[in-house]
């Protein structure tokens, strides 16, 4: 069985911010945002973290709606 991956980008300005993770790491890609938005030296603010984060959410979602595949 091949496991999926999700894929969250940030495009601020020049910077680029491309989060991939599975379904298992989303409790710990939430918290990476979450640092990031509050580390000075990251151009992320806390509206890119919210953004961010509910985007990762709304996957979970989606992805706990779609049929299994075998």
């Amino acid at each position: 069985m091949t496991q999926e991956l999700n894929v969250l980008a940030l495009f601020k300005g020049t910077e680029r911010f491309i989060y991939v993770y599975d379904d298992d790491s989303r409790d710990a890609l939430i918290d990476t945002i979450r640092n990031a938005a509050a580390d000075p030296r990251i151009p992320i603010s806390w509206f890119d973290a919210a953004v961010l984060t509910e985007r990762a959410r709304q996957q979970g979602k989606e992805s706990d709606e779609q049929p299994s595949r075998l």
